[in-house]
């Protein structure tokens, strides 16, 4: 699917220079040129339209057909070479200088921003001068992403000692890292040896990591669909029952469930599934007053014994 995706994207930006050069060609023609069937011309011509310099209708591309033969309406409108606003120019310099500075990037992708990084200076005139007074810190977990992308590169095990906030303990642990993506974070996928499952571990929970000779060697896993979030709780998970007042209604929101019934008062019982109950161990201190663990009985005396443990710690300070 993303390879279709790329290869339509490059294919309409080579479609728009062929058309804008060729007035009222012919649908079988282009689609003879493009080496695709005139349906799928058609139906890179109902994107076109969505294209163009902004949102503004004067600004995108009016192109359509009648069948036979495509009429660009307003080529010269949309051709002319756009210009970055200094604020735009600003972003851009400040963001592309401080990827250049991440230890994960690769020779060869930092040599080619830096020359990208100094023809946008060459055209920001002033607005490069203002860029270079700002500067942008990236996290710590810089230097993670940096030994997880090489250990990915050259198929190598990881060792990591890494936190569990749900179990509020350090770990060690060797992996085989399958890949790195973002969810709001950067995680890690990966095959974990401990536990012998697919785990993710967020690279800012990561207090150290070395990477180790041995090979790494994960089994044949499919890559899970992150489109619909990092946490996809499935039916075999166990099932937790939560009940929240109005000041914990956003639960319902941030967390997928079951089922949600409402109460007597605005308020409402939440039941959902996690492979890690303990995990909501902190979604219940998190709440207070406002929501309380139902069910099951051991993780709602856990959660309550850590509120007791939490108010006597401040009691004592």
């Amino acid at each position: 699917m993303a390879a279709n995706a790329i290869d339509q994207t490059r294919r309409m930006l080579s479609l728009v220079t062929y058309l804008r050069e060729r007035p009222g060609a012919h649908v079988a023609d282009v689609a003879r040129a493009f080496g695709i069937t005139e349906d799928e011309l058609i139906s890179d011509l109902d994107v076109l339209p969505m294209c163009g310099t902004s949102f503004r209708g004067g600004d995108l591309l009016d192109i359509d057909t009648d069948g036979d033969r495509i009429w660009w309406h307003n080529p010269d409108d949309v051709a002319e070479p756009l210009r970055l606003a200094a604020d735009e120019a600003t972003a851009l310099l400040v963001a592309a200088r401080a990827v250049a500075t991440l230890p994960g990037l690769r020779e060869g992708d930092r040599d080619a921003l830096l020359r990208a990084t100094a023809k946008l200076e060459a055209a920001a005139g002033e607005a490069a001068g203002a860029s270079a007074r700002l500067s942008v810190t990236f996290e710590s977990e810089g230097g993670v992403f940096a030994e997880v992308d090489r250990a990915i590169s050259e198929r190598k095990r990881l060792w990591v000692r890494y936190y569990s906030p749900a179990r509020d303990e350090l770990t060690e642990r060797e992996v085989d890292p399958i890949r790195l993506f973002a969810v709001g974070h950067t995680y890690m996928e990966a095959w974990c040896r401990l536990s012998e499952a697919r785990r993710t571990f967020r690279l800012d929970r990561v207090a150290e990591i070395r990477i180790l000779e041995e090979a790494a060697a994960p089994p044949e896993l499919e890559l899970r669909d992150l489109s619909e979030g990092l946490v996809q709780p499935s039916a075999d998970d166990p099932e937790v029952v939560v009940e929240v007042g109005p000041g914990g209604r956003w639960v319902a929101e941030y967390y997928p469930h079951d089922r949600a019934e409402e109460l007597p008062d605005g308020c409402l019982r939440i039941t959902l599934r996690t492979p890690d109950p303990a995990s909501l161990k902190r979604l219940a201190l998190r709440l207070g007053s406002d929501g309380r663990i139902v069910s099951p009985t051991g993780l709602a005396d856990s959660a309550r014994a850590a509120a007791t443990a939490a108010l006597a710690a401040y009691e004592g300070a």
